[in-house]
């Protein structure tokens, strides 16, 4: 019978190969707050506890309506009346075992008044369906503990979300094109010796056709370098490195070119093997990194240990594989050094950071990223809204999805004059347009916005009468999950900071607001 280990890897193998032991980890020790089960709100919590969450709470003072139960899977008609955080958590656990989750029947108003510190008790916080009143009152003291803030919500066939983080950094950003870290502008000691005991004159047709191609550049870079002692630096001159390469193919004549596999694999890795060594600028989120790259990097990051795949002998590859490992782990020990002495100084135990983390952030110093967003205070001040990017996408309103965040704004304004969203009585919805054109006019007034919206935009939002669609809903809740998930594990980067998904069309925009 299978361990308990052993059980949960391959419950969560897929996601494993994604983010790792350590961002894994880093999600089953996270608890999430829901502000109200609505149906976007119990979708974003589904995609996260089937990964894993370590425990949610839910907050939320309404009672199951028959709404509810039109457009949410995770309410059932014979609850109609029931607390709808009791019946959304009772529910939702019986998608994982593994994860914890409770409930409050309490209004977000009475819990700020009554208990000020309950929300920095939780690593993220999911709000829904939320008056603009409460919800920049809630912002701001998050904003203050430095506690991750999500908005989300789905308004017809609109679908907005709102990422506030003070400050974010992602050591595992997991770039899509990352350039291989080789170093064979500024070779190591190791690699060099190992690269110049390859003497291709000697080898055997076997020998010669499966020598990597990382040996082969180095080879002809040295032949290169004999002339100006330079690196190639421009096109003309990689062009020419590759002319040599490419000559080299036919030096033997019992050698056919099909033969050549790793003189290819090695003319097509010139460009992206030449790109100079160098250290991305980065603010000292690692004083140890910074130390390294000053004194023993001289001026490089470590090295990150790691070889693109090519044509060798599996005894050759390994070979020159262990050589960038043994260099990254010589690097690593360096680092370390310097974060225990900074560890030291600040007074706090050496395994205060531990040595995965260090690991980890050496592998991809390379990657590193920081997110500062705005805060919802910010955004919400005219005197600090973003009225030019506003303006400038309202001059093409047509096919342009930031009026829908102009439009949503103003259906706040709306609720905040009339305690109700536009339309959402069926015989008020003729009343309400006007009253929902004068709170977008007034909105763009205060922003010192000369352009208007559309009419049919006003028509259509009293329309939805503040309807939440499931369709809307779950595709809202799978990206809203993705990006509390990425939060949570400091992995992959998250939006900054407004996200607007048009379900009309299929189209979405992500802008800072």
């Amino acid at each position: 019978m299978e361990s308990g280990p052993a059980e949960k890897s391959k419950k969560y193998d897929r996601q494993l190969r994604l983010w790792g032991d350590h961002g894994q980890a880093a999600l089953e020790s996270a608890k999430v707050c829901l502000v109200n089960a609505t149906a976007t709100g119990t979708e974003i919590l589904k995609n996260i506890i089937l990964p894993g969450i370590g425990s949610f709470t839910i907050v939320d003072a309404h009672k199951v309506s028959g709404e509810d139960i039109g457009n949410n899977f995770f309410l059932e008609k014979d609850t109609i009346g029931k607390s709808r955080a009791q019946v959304a958590t009772e529910l939702l656990l019986e998608l994982n075992e593994d994860v914890n989750g409770d409930f409050i029947e309490e209004t977000v108003d009475n819990l700020l008044r009554n208990n000020s510190g309950f929300f920095q008790n939780f690593h993220m916080v999911i709000v829904t369906d939320l008056p603009e009143r409460t919800l920049v009152t809630l912002a701001a003291q998050l904003w203050e503990s430095d506690t991750p803030l999500l908005v989300c919500r789905s308004y017809g066939l609109i679908g907005y979300m709102r990422m506030v983080l003070k400050e974010h950094t992602v050591v595992e950003s997991h770039p899509d094109n990352a350039i291989e870290d080789l170093r064979l502008d500024h070779p190591f000691r190791t690699l060099t010796e190992y690269c110049n005991a390859q003497n291709m004159a000697e080898m055997t047709k076997k020998e010669h056709s499966h020598t990597p191609w990382l040996v082969i550049i180095y080879k002809f870079l040295e032949d290169w370098k004999k002339h100006n002692g330079e690196m190639p630096r421009n096109y003309k001159e990689k062009s020419k490195l590759k002319e040599m390469i490419r000559e080299g193919i036919l030096k033997n004549q019992d050698l056919v070119p099909e033969d050549e596999e790793n003189f290819d694999e090695a003319i097509r890795n010139v460009n992206s093997t030449l790109v100079p060594t160098k250290s991305k600028p980065f603010w000292i989120l690692a004083r140890a990194v910074k130390e390294f790259v000053q004194n023993e990097g001289q001026g490089r990051l470590p090295v990150r240990g790691s070889i693109p795949d090519m044509t060798a002998d599996s005894e050759r590859y390994i070979q020159l594989q262990n050589i960038y490992k043994e260099q990254a782990l010589q690097d690593i020990a360096i680092v370390t050094n310097y974060v225990h002495q900074l560890l030291q100084t600040l007074g706090r135990p050496q395994d205060n950071i531990s040595d995965s983390d260090i690991k980890t952030f050496c592998k991809n110093a390379s990657f590193l990223q920081l997110i500062r967003c705005r805060s919802l205070a910010q955004e919400y001040d005219p005197a600090t809204a973003n009225h030019a990017d506003i303006a400038m996408h309202l001059e093409d309103t047509d096919d342009d999805d930031l009026v829908f965040y102009i439009l949503l704004r103003a259906v706040d304004r709306f609720y905040s004059q009339y305690s109700k969203y536009p339309g959402c009585y069926g015989d008020s919805m003729e009343a309400d347009i006007p009253k929902l054109k004068a709170c977008v006019s007034k909105l763009l007034q205060d922003w010192g916005i000369t352009q208007n919206v559309k009419d049919d935009y006003v028509h259509e939002f009293c329309r939805y009468g503040a309807s939440e669609l499931h369709s809307v809903a779950a595709y809202m809740g799978g990206v809203a999950a993705q990006e509390v998930i990425k939060v949570i594990t400091h992995q992959f980067i998250p939006i900054n900071n407004t996200y607007i998904y048009n379900a009309m069309k299929q189209s979405s925009i992500t802008v800072q607001m």
